[in-house]
């Protein structure tokens, strides 16, 4: 099973960006998918989750109104669109799914947005 997450890049505020997260290999079961970042020196925070049914999300504080998951569930994957992007959004972008009823991390994605 591999989780690849993807998507970042540099931005200018204001602007958006869209990271994908892909599960692959040998699933049977596919629960809640998140989306952490990590600044430099800090923990990772949790930015958003969703239930493998779509039906629960749950979002930072930080971001609600901003940032919204949303996922395909016939693709295994979860995908973050970020909008109205804020140099203060500038972090590595990690994504974390329960698969098999084990936990796998993707590796992080750079997000960086210029003022």
């Amino acid at each position: 099973v591999q989780l690849q997450a993807y998507g970042g890049g540099l931005v200018e505020a204001g602007e958006s960006l869209r990271l994908s997260c892909a599960a692959s290999g040998n699933i049977r079961s596919i629960g809640t998918m998140t989306w952490y970042r990590q600044y430099p020196g800090k923990q990772r925070e949790l930015v958003a989750s969703r239930s493998s049914s779509g039906r629960t999300t749950n979002y930072a504080d930080s971001v609600k109104g901003r940032f919204t998951i949303s996922g395909d569930n016939a693709k295994n994957t979860v995908y973050l669109q970020m909008n109205s992007l804020k140099p203060e959004d500038t972090a590595v972008y990690y994504c974390k799914a329960i698969i098999n009823w084990t936990e796998y991390w993707g590796q992080g994605t750079q997000v960086t947005v210029s003022s």
